[in-house]
């Protein structure tokens, strides 16, 4: 386990449709999945997995409070971290942009906010599903702005905000970039660094690779799509980025856990 008195180590990856209906033990017939649940890629020994999923329509407006941590609401997942308590809220965010561009696929876009206490203080943690297509840039640059304010409205803590998720976009699209203070940020002072470049990675890190047959099906190109992201570091150097590498780019029982591979980021706590 990476959990010490000063590390943390977070998850993110991005589940099919399939993948979401599998975490509740079942496909969309009833029947069991031949993939793995997603709380496997604890394997990776990290504190705190967030995983972005295909969703139908549908709202996330409520609050819900999570005592122990016994209960785990849908896009997160925890290790032995919480002593305490979490708070869970979302929102759905846009599904249309420039150019008449609207995302009409039928899942609804959400980013999930949970609030997780640890022992060194709570730590803030945002997951996300942007829209996918090559020509949804603009609609994904509504997404992260609606994203950038949500962070915002939160009470800023002592530990720096953490986006991950499956954003269905590589470092230099003007969405990330809008995210790393490399195009206008949308909302003022509301910044991350990208945990793979932070940590120092010279290779290109794909999370879509076609070394997995399930992308490799989509005769798409490799890219580095889901990502972990963190604010600057904060008093004491807590949020820093220490390592970052590719997870579940390897089969399990001869089956792949999901079309995405995950990124895991090690951060300082």
């Amino acid at each position: 386990m990476k959990l010490t008195a000063r590390r943390i180590a977070l998850v993110s990856t991005a589940l099919a449709v399939g993948s979401l209906t599998a975490c509740n033990g079942g496909g969309d017939d009833g029947e069991p999945l031949p993939w793995r649940n997603p709380s496997d890629l604890r394997a990776s020994c990290a504190s705190l997995i967030a995983y972005a999923s295909s969703v139908p329509n549908t709202s996330v407006t409520s609050t819900q409070y999570v005592e122990g941590g016994t209960t785990r609401p849908a896009g997160v997942t925890t290790g032995p971290f919480l002593p305490g308590h979490c708070i869970v809220q979302g929102q759905t965010n846009p599904r249309t942009g420039a150019n008449n561009a609207v995302d009409d696929e039928g899942e609804e876009r959400l980013c999930v906010f949970t609030e997780i206490d640890g022992p060194r203080g709570p730590i803030q943690v945002f997951c996300a599903h942007l829209s996918w297509s090559d020509d949804h840039s603009s609609i994904r640059q509504n997404q992260v702005a609606d994203i950038c304010r949500f962070v915002r409205e939160q009470r800023p803590r002592q530990f720096p905000a953490v986006l991950c998720g499956d954003l269905n976009a590589d470092p230099s699209s003007d969405e990330i970039r809008m995210l790393t203070g490399r195009a206008a940020s949308p909302v003022p002072r509301v910044v991350f660094r990208d945990a793979w470049e932070a940590a120092g990675n010279d290779g290109p890190g794909y999370t879509w690779s076609n070394d997995n047959p399930f992308a490799a099906a989509s005769l798409d190109l490799e890219r580095r799509i889901d990502h972990v992201m963190v604010g600057h570091p904060k008093l004491g150097g807590v949020g820093h980025v220490l390592a970052a590498q590719v997870a579940g780019d390897v089969p399990v029982d001869g089956m792949w856990g999901s079309d995405h591979l995950a990124m895991v980021a090690e951060l300082r706590y």
